[in-house]
């Protein structure tokens, strides 16, 4: 039922997986550290166990409380942008109902990406628009971030047309994200995304 509050614990705990199962490919993608696969299971650890200890809140409550304990016990970079970016989701998201109708809201937030993702009506049409400006080497026009990730959730629910158009998606969302400032977090966010939207699209069946 879309219209049921997610159940965070349980998605932060399926993105920690996916992260957990590409670890050591994140961390080779980290040419600097080494360890930016290593640190992301850590994060996703620490928000997955954090927002289940507020299970049964409301979901700002679980994301304000989930950025604060990464930005209390976790020390790298990603740690502080993840922390921010929770911080400024519960911010948004503030007495309102977190469901599978609008967490992309979520995604787009906890990526730090800079417009909040909008409800759009007739995802189709705008699916259309957006791959054929992919296919054309070039972005639609009038398309923001929250467009994509609306987009994305559209393509993942009737994905006929095969996973390499969804990718590309995803790393235009990324892209417009403060996660696609480096090479390996734009990696590590595409998987954050992608597991996430794959999670809401299950919810929305």
């Amino acid at each position: 039922m879309t219209n049921t509050q997610l159940d965070l614990a349980s998605i932060f705990k399926t993105v920690t997986s996916t992260l957990a199962q590409n670890q050591s490919a994140l961390n080779e993608a980290d040419t600097y550290n080494h360890d930016h696969g290593t640190h992301m299971v850590d994060i996703f650890n620490t928000i997955t166990k954090a927002v289940g200890s507020k299970q049964g809140k409301d979901a700002a409550t679980q994301l304000k409380y989930a950025g604060e304990q990464l930005l209390k016990g976790e020390h790298s970079g990603s740690a502080e942008m993840y922390g921010k970016n929770l911080l400024e989701a519960a911010s948004q998201l503030k007495g309102q109902q977190l469901t599978a109708d609008n967490g992309m809201q979520l995604v787009q937030m906890l990526l730090g990406a800079q417009q909040p993702a909008q409800q759009q009506p007739a995802a189709g049409g705008m699916l259309g628009s957006l791959l054929g400006g992919l296919a054309a080497g070039g972005t639609s026009e009038g398309l923001d971030a929250g467009d994509l990730l609306n987009a994305g959730m559209a393509f993942m629910q009737a994905r006929k047309s095969g996973d390499s158009n969804a990718e590309a998606l995803l790393d235009a969302v990324v892209a417009a994200s403060s996660a696609g400032q480096s090479q390996h977090r734009a990696q590590s966010g595409k998987l954050v995304a992608f597991s996430l939207l794959e999670a809401f699209s299950g919810l929305k069946k």
